[in-house]
Parts: C-alpha cells; structure tokens; sequence
C-alpha cells in the first residue's frame, strides 16, 4: 500500500544518495605504512548543510555509509532540524591503535575529507559515531582550521560534539540518551497510546538494556534515577548481567570503566557469552548497540510490551512484522535516538553565533523571578519554600536550556507522529507514520525548488 503520493521519478531522487567518497590514504606508523579506507556519502542536499556522523569500525563499509546517511536525512526533516543527511566511516578498530596514532590517522581522514569538500560548517558537518567521541571531534575541528587559517569566524562549526574548551555544548554527550528519555515519556504520557498496559509513568518498570555504550548508558540513567524504572538486564556482546530487583546504573559503569566489562558485577547474576539477556520478559526493551540486533530468530522470544529502538536500525524488516503481529509497540529509531543530531544543531547555531546559550538572558530571568517570589511572600505572608527557591530563582545554565529544547523538539515531534496516524490509522504503526511524516516534508523541499 502506497500513502504518499509523489511526483513521478521523485521517489528514486529521494530514495538514492547524491554522491558517495571512497577515501584510501596512507600513514605512517610504527616504523611502516599503513593504508586506510574511509566514506562519506551525501544523501540529500535539499536543505543544507548535510549533517551526520563518523564512525570508526572495522566492519563498516560504503553500503552501511549510505544507507546511515538516508536514516539522517529523515531524521532530520522528521524532527524539523535544517540539515540534509550525510553519514561517514573509517574501516578501523580504534583499539588496535594508541591515542597518538589514532590522531595521526584521524587528521589524515579529515585532510581528504576537506580536499573533497565533505567537511565544512556550512557545507558538510561531522560528528561523534561507533567508535568516536569529543576527542576525535576536537581533532578534527583543528585540523580544519589549520587548513583554513583565515576562517577564525565559523571554523568551529565545521563539526560538533566537540569538548566544551572547543566550542562544544553542555548536554552534548548526554543527548541521545536523554532523547531516548523525553520519547519514552512522550509515549507515556499520550492519552491516545496503549501505554504500558494502561500505565503512563515508568515508576517500577522493568527495563532491559542492550548495548552499554555511551546512549544504552545514559538512557539507562535518566530513566532508572529519574523515572523510577527497574534495570533488570543490561546486555552487552560478552553476556549479561541482571538483577530483578533492578541494576546500580552508576556502579555498573564504574564497573565497566575498571574492568573492560560489565560482567563480574557485584551487584547482579553475570551470564557470560549468553546472547539471550534480551529475550527475559519485561516491560520496556531498549536496543542500544548495532543494527539487525533482533531479527528473524529472536524476535518470537521478545517478551516485551514496548522496544524503543536507541540504536540506528536495531530491529530487522522480517522481525518487525513479527513483533508487531503479536501485537508489540515499536518506537522508530528515526524519533527516539534523534537526541544526538538535534543538540548537535544547539552547538552548530552556538558556534555561528557565538554566543553561549543563556548569555543574554539568564540574569534579567533572575531578577524577573526573584521579584515574583517577593510578590507571592507580600501576598501570602508566608516565606517562600526554601527546598524550592533556588530551583526557582535559577535563572537557566546552558545544560537547562540545551533540555528544555531538546525536551519541547521531542514533544513536538511525538505529536506530530500521533496526530497524523490518527488522521491516517490505515497507516497501522508509529514507523511508517514517521517515515510518512518524514518523507512528505523532504518532497516538498525538493519540489519547492524545483526538482
């Protein structure tokens, strides 16, 4: 079935990338020459700059590239950020490699990315993937500059997810976990929704976890300290561990950070090598790892009520028909992990700016509210409460407002998802309506201008 109604030869140009780099280049290393292969791959440039980010692999190659880039177009244009979708990788294993080799070859990626025109802050702006972080990021930004001396002005917006000493942005690195967060809730919350068994908090919940990275990480976090949900397995590719009772999210990652692994945990039942952790019942299911996490094999031993996919493309074509057969609710990758590009549009504009975020506001905010605290005290005659007051009269850091946008971008967006599949129910799922959503607005830029 057919529910958008596109111009002939329009869905081909919206469907093909615009141009995919094969970049192959040598380092010098450990006495030797060592040859790398990287992409970048170019989706669609009907709203630019393209934006999306890098990963270091060693399995990935141009197809994944190009099919990532795709996912951040929609992502993009679902959740309203002017950017087109791009995507890269460098085939590599950033363990075999020290700090200072790592950077050699970073900078080297970045000098063909820059000879090719993929890397710029108006044309084609990188980020943290797999396999990368602030520190490849600041690497990267530096390695532009020095190839553009005289950009002092924009130079830091050619990539985000910086460290904040480089223009970063508070609440970068938390993003895409507390996106996962703000689309949980949004669901929740949604009278039009099933819920959770007709539950619309989270409070003692039952949560399982695959993937302990920096998303399945804070997405975990926000959801247990904050929400009040049970971890009770936290799946990882050497096992798992569990706990019924629900998971120490802090000291299992201390754990982690000590050990290499989350296995060997004081504080829960260790399943070394066993894959099943995903396949225990619960409420909530959150793939946060690869892609194709639960395919044609698994999926029939899901046992939750709710996946909410942190990972890009973690449930299988096949195993999505079956889960959602039995009757399982599925939020799209395409909404709930797009926390990431979403702040990382905050940084992009911050940058542009150059402004931080709250600079010319957060004072008068201040005194506005400390003038309505002394209002209500005159009127009451009582003292305002003290466990309230300095939450009250906080004027708004950057981390504040960087949530609050992320939270009202995450809303927005899930109304608009619930609002048209209710106009739309033949469209039967939450994925189809995103992408629905998605690819409408992406034609309609296209034929604005003409294509």
């Amino acid at each position: 079935m057919t529910f958008l109604d596109l111009s002939e030869g329009l869905t081909e140009r919206i469907i093909q990338c615009n141009s995919t780099y094969t970049v192959r280049f040598g380092v010098r290393l450990r006495g030797r020459m060592y040859s790398f292969i990287g992409w970048r791959s170019v989706h669609s440039e009907h709203c630019e700059p393209v934006k999306g980010g890098i990963r270091f692999a060693p399995n990935a190659d141009a197809e994944e590239v190009e099919a990532l880039a795709a996912l951040m177009t929609l992502k993009c244009s679902l959740v309203n950020v002017p950017f087109g979708g791009s995507k890269g990788a460098l085939k590599i294993d950033p363990r075999e490699w020290t700090t200072q080799e790592l950077e050699r070859i970073t900078r080297r990626f970045t000098q063909e990315l820059y000879k090719r025109g993929l890397i710029g802050p108006g044309v084609n702006v990188p980020a943290p993937d797999i396999g990368t972080g602030e520190q490849e990021m600041a690497w990267m930004m530096d390695e532009f500059r020095r190839a553009n001396p005289t950009d002092v002005v924009n130079a830091r917006a050619c990539v985000t997810g910086k460290p904040l000493s480089k223009g970063g942005i508070a609440g970068r690195t938390e993003a895409t976990g507390r996106g996962v967060q703000f689309a949980v809730q949004s669901y929740l919350r949604d009278p039009r929704t099933a819920g959770l068994g007709g539950r619309r908090d989270l409070k003692d919940a039952s949560v399982i976890l695959q993937g302990f990275g920096n998303v399945g990480y804070h997405a975990a976090k926000f959801l247990s300290e904050q929400d009040g949900a049970r971890v009770t397995v936290v799946a990882e590719r050497d096992g798992y561990v569990t706990n019924p009772e629900g998971l120490n999210i802090e000291a299992l990652k201390q754990h982690q950070i000590c050990t290499g692994s989350i296995l060997g945990f004081a504080g829960a039942k260790s399943f070394a090598g066993d894959m099943t952790g995903i396949e225990q019942p619960c409420d909530v299911l959150i793939p946060a790892a690869m892609e194709n996490a639960i395919h044609v094999k698994n999926a029939g031993r899901i046992k939750a009520h709710l996946i909410v996919e942190a990972a890009n493309g973690p449930v299988t074509f096949e195993a999505d028909q079956i889960l959602r057969s039995r009757g399982v609710i599925i939020l799209p990758d395409l909404y709930v992990n797009a926390g990431g590009v979403i702040v990382s549009y905050f940084e992009w504009v911050k940058n542009l700016t150059h402004i931080p975020f709250g600079l010319m506001e957060r004072r008068r905010r201040e005194r506005r509210n400390q003038t309505i605290a002394a209002a209500l005290e005159r009127m009451t005659g009582k003292e305002f409460p003290a466990d309230m007051r300095d939450e009250f009269l906080e004027g708004g850091a950057e981390i504040d407002l960087v949530r609050s946008g992320l939270e009202d971008v995450m809303r927005s967006t899930w109304a608009r998802i619930g609002d048209l599949l209710e106009k739309q129910p033949e469209l039967g799922d939450y994925r189809t309506a995103a992408y629905v959503a998605s690819i409408r607005q992406v034609a309609d830029a296209y034929e604005a201008i003409g294509i």
